[in-house]
């Protein structure tokens, strides 16, 4: 319905996640997080307006460029991470939120035959909150692991959103992710400038906290720290 009355109105019906700028306006960037010519421009005002934040999930109403324009321009905002605009604008901040101890487990075992899930709900079990580190060699299977952890999540948590982070990882690998789990994949590999590894790490994290705010669960999969500490 709200597709067909922006095109009515001569608009298209877009959303992106928001990516602020130290000058006070932003971009609503696409799933990859990257900087591209069909980012939709978010004015200092209707930030202000709504109370935007970096790694927001904004949908609205764009304009197609105007002459001496680069980009679409965001009109009208019809809703932000799914929530109607006042809903949206009474959130909480993500740094008032009150930390615990973990206290409800992540079930990771899918298959009988997959035992390197099975081992971890028994030996060393992830709960809601947690933090934890794979350290291994090269070419252990790390990567395979962080798979079966998300295939785990996601058959086993559905109230549970779940996000992986690709950081100089290759190509291949990133497509074989994106088929093999129920998530969101951001990606920046090896190929990619350093600072988009960067800015691609910062902007998932900052969707995370958004979607904390709006009161749901969050898993971030991280692959690999040692090649974004790299970067930095």
């Amino acid at each position: 319905m709200m597709q067909s009355h922006a095109e009515q109105q001569g608009y298209i019906l877009a959303s992106g996640i928001l990516d602020l700028i130290n000058d006070g306006y932003g971009f609503l960037r696409q799933l990859s997080l990257k900087p591209s010519p069909n980012d939709v421009y978010v004015s200092q005002s209707q930030i202000r307006r709504f109370a935007l934040r970096t790694g927001d999930q904004v949908m609205g109403q764009v304009r197609p460029p105007k002459d001496g324009e680069k980009y679409y321009g965001l009109v009208r905002v019809e809703g932000i991470n799914g929530l109607d605009t006042d809903a949206a604008r009474a959130r909480p901040s993500f740094d008032t939120l009150t930390p615990i101890f973990p206290n409800v487990q992540l079930k990771l075992e899918t298959a009988k035959d997959n035992l390197s899930t099975r081992l971890m709900d028994l030996l060393s079990p992830i709960g809601r909150g947690q933090r934890g580190l794979i350290v291994s060699p090269p070419k252990a299977g790390k990567t395979t692991l962080l798979k079966h952890i998300a295939q785990g999540i996601s058959t086993n948590n559905p109230g549970v959103t779940l996000m992986v982070a690709l950081i100089g990882e290759r190509p291949e690998e990133v497509t074989e992710m994106k088929r093999s789990i129920d998530g969101e994949v951001f990606s920046s590999t090896f190929d990619d400038p350093v600072e988009d590894h960067c800015r691609v790490a910062e902007l998932a994290l900052e969707r995370a906290k958004r979607q904390v705010e709006c009161g749901k669960d969050v898993v971030i999969l991280l692959d690999s720290i040692t090649r974004l500490t790299r970067a930095y």
